[in-house]
């Protein structure tokens, strides 16, 4: 058992104002693995307080001694990469092969892109006599999710420090242990003292207390929609700046110009990576009607072959959920599609054959899905597909806009013009076009019920900048 009960405030690991221990569970086994305390709104008053005194220094640092500075963290943060592989899969069940290659590097990712982001950025443009100046916001709170918690955090992180803000970081309390490594690691790289905070607790006492309180300048929150909702009324008094990265329920339009057993195998695992626990998941893949039999066959057999096993153990399968919590939500939704009428492809309720304890779930897919079933709207947020089939390109485009979400989007096409012609009507934050992968220089975030804001190069960048006029900085050219 791990003993993390301290948080890092001022560059020193201090004790909880009050005592309020909690168990962090290896969702593989359901065993506790670590003991963390969760903290209060004196807790976050500490943590703002030298968050907001070391702004005062750290906000007039030059650009070079950031980049030095975040230089420094991305050569301790390599050093510590395999330790921090296995605490994700520990803590969150992904498999140790995806924590190293894709959760690890996706932390790393977001420090090397806005080093490069810094190194080109203008903060100061004259426009006529007029200097257009960009100055970091303030302290910021930073409110980050368990699913994937070191490219969370770095996203945020990131560009904060880059900015000049100070941060006080709240991870979730269901996988603390890496955000707990990561202050280390930011301790070790020499981040001055009170520049990043951690205080470990839950949404409605610490997370409310940060988006309350008045001298944090912005909160950035990554979670659930409900979630999402709560912070941004806690901060509305305040007038703070918010920006949000929340749900989606993503559409994938295999056009029917496509390589349908190519782009459904791809779809289905993209759908199941991270035991399906991505916001931007392709959760609803939508099929030509006319093509739909030999997608379901495509389909059962890519679910049929996913192994789930423990994540601790080297090989190419998907591990537990991370919670029970998630684990119960997730076999609900399953028998709420089954009593919809929704056909049942492949996996189902219950664990998968073998496994009593943990909380692995049967990959599992849906076909002949209507877009008005609970598991077309609703974020499922495990290992379930639901196949929905459409009559032409149109027709697929309303049904994937058909949402409350907008996070992302997936386009598979033949002909590259068509498949970009239909990404532009998507109506969401980022759209892949056959299966490309993500670009850290580019932006994350969406439309609608999917947030607002973006995470990611010099767009997240922005989001910590304050845009100031300087009327009359040189005379005015008569």
């Amino acid at each position: 058992m791990r003993d993390c009960r301290q948080f890092y405030i001022e560059g020193k690991w201090v004790n909880p104002t009050e005592a309020r221990d909690w168990e962090v569970i290896n969702p593989s086994n359901e065993e506790p693995i670590a003991t963390i305390s969760l903290g209060s709104a004196a807790d976050v008053d500490k943590a703002v307080a030298a968050a907001k005194k070391a702004f005062e220094s750290y906000s007039q640092t030059t650009v070079a001694e950031r980049v030095a500075l975040l230089l420094r963290v991305i050569e301790v943060y390599k050093a510590k990469s395999e330790e921090m592989a296995e605490t994700i899969s520990l803590e969150m069940g992904c498999p140790l092969s995806l924590s190293r290659a894709a959760q690890v590097a996706a932390g790393l990712g977001h420090l090397l892109e806005i080093v490069k982001v810094l190194e080109h950025f203008e903060f100061e443009t004259l426009q006529g006599s007029t200097l257009m100046r960009k100055e970091p916001i303030g302290v910021c709170g930073l409110i980050t999710p368990w699913n994937w918690p070191m490219n969370q955090i770095a996203a945020k992180v990131a560009p904060a420090l880059a900015a000049g803000c100070t941060v006080v970081l709240k991870p979730s309390e269901m996988a603390p242990l890496s955000a707990y490594l990561f202050a280390q690691i930011l301790d070790q790289a020499g981040v001055p003292a009170g520049v990043f905070n951690l205080v470990n607790g839950d949404g409605p006492t610490v997370g409310a207390a940060i988006s309350a309180h008045r001298d944090v300048a912005m909160v950035t929150f990554t979670g659930s929609t409900r979630a999402g909702v709560s912070v941004a009324l806690a901060a509305a008094p305040t007038v703070k700046r918010v920006t949000q990265e929340l749900g989606g329920k993503s559409a994938h339009v295999i056009l029917d110009d496509a390589d349908l057993d190519t782009a459904v195998k791809e779809g289905v695992q993209a759908c199941f990576r991270n035991t399906g626990q991505s916001c931007n998941a392709p959760t609803r893949m939508l099929v030509p009607r006319t093509k739909m039999a030999q997608a379901i066959v495509a389909a059962q057999k890519i679910a049929e072959a996913t192994k789930v096993g423990d994540p601790l153990t080297e090989g190419n399968h998907i591990g537990p959920l991370a919670s029970r919590a998630q684990f119960d939500k997730v076999q609900r939704l399953i028998h709420v599609g089954i009593a919809e009428g929704a056909q049942l492809v492949a996996g189902g309720p219950e664990r998968p054959e073998g496994m009593s304890k943990g909380y692995f779930v049967k990959p599992t897919i849906f076909a002949e899905v209507r877009n008005d079933m609970t598991i077309a709207r609703e974020e499922i947020f495990g290992p379930v597909l639901c196949m929905i089939p459409y009559e032409d390109e149109a027709h697929a485009v309303r049904i994937a806009n058909d949402t409350p979400y907008g996070l992302s989007g997936f386009v598979t096409a033949g002909d590259i013009e068509r498949a970009r012609r239909v990404a532009k009507q998507i109506r969401s934050g980022n759209v892949h076009i056959n299966n490309a992968r993500v670009d850290f220089g580019g932006c994350f975030g969406g439309y609608k019920q999917s947030g607002n804001g973006r995470e990611w190069g010099e767009a997240g960048l922005a989001e910590f900048l304050e845009l100031k006029a300087i009327f009359g900085y040189t005379p005015r050219v008569k």
